[in-house]
């Protein structure tokens, strides 16, 4: 099975990282889409982070009627801080009858080269690629275009951002547009982010 991994924060998951999830499921060649919840990224302040079985459980609800994406936990046991290439050698070895392969947006290609051994993920793992709207042209991105083991894939441009979310609840603005229903419900119930 070729198993799409898509990683994140997740604080909140919002319509936005659903629409690309579905896009991949339903309009590229892999079977199914892992949302990854990530319980620290490396390059974000940790302090901003709902606990990692809180942001399972709105991923969790999200994804519920989604049959080819799932909500996984696989790096909440994983040695912190979390790094790609160390959850996809754990992937690899846990199932070894999967392909793996990462789903980004194109901001994140554009710093590949400065990931922990991004060119062992690019010799053992495709990545999939949707756009985003950028400010700038980078010669990285170029050079990394022309690799065959990367797929530039035509999804809808999607710039909706949790730390907006986050920020309109505290600020006691209505998004509920830009939540799954369970999300919100789930949300306000538990008073989060205010």
């Amino acid at each position: 099975m070729k198993i799409g991994l898509y990683f994140g924060t997740f604080n909140p998951v919002h319509v936005g990282h659903l629409i690309i999830a579905n896009h991949f499921a339903e309009y590229s060649d892999l079977d199914k889409i892992w949302m990854v919840i990530t319980p620290h990224n490396p390059f974000k302040k940790k302090k901003t982070l709902l606990d990692n079985n809180h942001r399972y459980q709105l991923v969790l609800e999200a994804v519920e009627e989604y049959p080819k994406i799932e909500a996984s936990t696989i790096e909440f046991n994983l040695p912190q801080p979390n790094y790609t290439s160390n959850t996809l050698a754990h992937l690899k070895e846990k199932y070894p009858q999967h392909e793996f392969c990462l789903i980004m947006g194109e901001d994140n290609l554009r710093t590949l080269h400065k990931w922990k051994n991004y060119e062992v993920i690019l010799e053992h793992h495709e990545i999939y690629v949707y756009p985003r709207i950028a400010d700038c042209e980078d010669q990285t991105q170029h050079e990394l275009l022309n690799n065959d083991r990367i797929h530039i894939i035509e999804a809808p441009v999607v710039e909706i951002s949790s730390t907006a979310i986050r920020k309109a609840i505290k600020d006691g603005k209505n998004c509920r547009p830009l939540l799954p229903q369970p999300v919100w419900s789930y949300i306000d119930q538990m008073n989060f982010y205010k």
